[in-house]
């Protein structure tokens, strides 16, 4: 399957008065034609980071990409310059922010906020692009007559359909949905997440779904990456990371399933992992994850664990062997 985007070795830093944070720290992966690729991890681990230099959207004077490679589409983002960048956002790739209560501006109408990135992209007349408005509105399900109310009008569910339509309104082919249910109730979740899989599939658009919520994961993604303070660390099919009696997990893997709450086991408390991610300002030596780790070696503490594969299935960790669970 071809590859639409590719990310390898990728290392981005912010700098700010008090440290230096090290975001990502070598951090690759690929998304095919037509794929939903879940990235998974507890906050602080660099997902929304890595959406953003994706977008090429870090903050300024801030955030810098020092090292690796983004390519979309065959083209390499890292060294394009602005002007191109600003022709392939919203056209080729677009994101959907977490909170769409502040993706939204509060004093223009939700049909002009649909229009821009067409008018921008030169997407046709002015009643050619009105109609398109009309059309990506009702495909999201929301009257067209409602294109002249403003934000506060709509309920928050309505609302991330109306980011959802803006992030889709020129038919990209890569959309990135950062955490996109976060702040809606279960019900909306699921009617938002369902909107997402039939746009996608009507429009053959690939998908960036970050998330930490591993049944969300489990419903919209063909595979899975696992990200750890900057890195991905596990990754492979939904299957193989979901199916406890296959391949080795990685042990933070295990640990992130291990916090689930299960209908099969009768459990007075859940199975937290212990301690917190790391300060990227101050990173721990070798695997990142050792000083959480319950499988811990004493190369753990020194060397950094090189990736290795199992049928497609990548891990990174020293622990070479299937064990049992």
């Amino acid at each position: 399957m071809p590859k639409l985007l590719e990310i390898e070795d990728l290392r981005v830093k912010y700098v700010t008065n008090d440290a230096v944070y090290y975001a990502l720290n070598g951090m690759s992966l690929e998304i095919n034609e037509g794929e939903v690729l879940g990235l998974v991890g507890e906050t602080g681990a660099g997902k929304t980071t890595t959406a953003l230099s994706i977008m090429r959207l870090l903050p300024k004077d801030i955030g810098f990409i020092t090292g690796g490679a983004i390519r979309f589409n065959g083209s390499d983002l890292v060294g394009m310059p602005e002007n191109a960048l600003r022709k392939l956002r919203g056209s080729q790739m677009s994101m959907i922010f977490q909170d769409p209560m502040t993706s939204l501006n509060p004093v223009l109408t939700v049909g002009k906020q649909i229009s821009e990135s067409l008018e921008f992209h030169s997407l046709g007349s002015r009643s050619e692009i009105d109609a398109q408005v009309d059309e990506i509105l009702q495909l999201v399900g929301i009257p067209a007559s409602r294109k002249h109310e403003f934000p506060h009008q709509f309920s928050g569910g309505m609302k991330q359909r109306v980011v959802i339509a803006m992030a889709l309104a020129c038919k990209p082919k890569l959309l990135i949905a950062d955490e996109p249910t976060t702040a809606l109730d279960v019900t909306v979740q699921k009617q938002v997440l369902n909107l997402m899989l039939e746009l996608k599939n009507k429009l053959n658009t690939s998908m960036l779904l970050i998330t930490h919520d591993l049944g969300i994961v489990a419903q919209t993604c063909d595979r899975v990456a696992i990200m750890y303070a900057g890195e991905i660390i596990e990754k492979g099919s939904v299957y193989d990371i979901f199916d406890k009696s296959g391949k080795l997990r990685h042990p933070y893997t295990r640990g992130l399933f291990g916090s689930l709450p299960s209908l099969q086991e009768n459990s007075r408390r859940l199975k937290p992992i212990e301690g917190l991610m790391p300060d990227p300002a101050e990173l721990p030596k070798g695997c990142k994850f050792h000083t959480r780790c319950p499988k811990r070696m004493d190369i753990c503490t020194s060397e950094i664990p090189e990736e290795y594969e199992l049928d497609g299935h990548m891990i990174k960790c020293h622990l070479k062997e299937a064990d049992d669970e």
